[in-house]
């Protein structure tokens, strides 16, 4: 399964402060989905608020990137520029 770690406070809403945590998900479409389901909002906070790096490749549209078992996945808020 994949292995997702959360960094930053926005999200700790949502999981009650777990940071790391195993999801079973191939892509990560489905992964934002099992995220949703389990924590209700998180979904739509990562997608909006938050950079995706997949086994240490960061992706801009990372929807049609594919997660292996054992995939470390890294949520990090993205950084506001102007």
């Amino acid at each position: 399964m994949p292995h997702v770690t959360i960094s930053g406070s926005a999200c700790r809403r949502f999981t009650g402060g777990q940071t790391e945590f195993e999801v079973e998900a191939t892509s990560f479409r489905r992964l934002i989905l099992e995220l949703d389901r389990r924590f209700p909002g998180l979904g739509r906070q990562v997608e909006e608020g938050m950079a995706i790096a997949i086994d240490g490749e960061i992706f801009q549209d990372a929807y049609a990137a594919p997660l292996r078992p054992g995939s470390e996945i890294y949520l990090i808020p993205k950084i506001a520029g102007g």
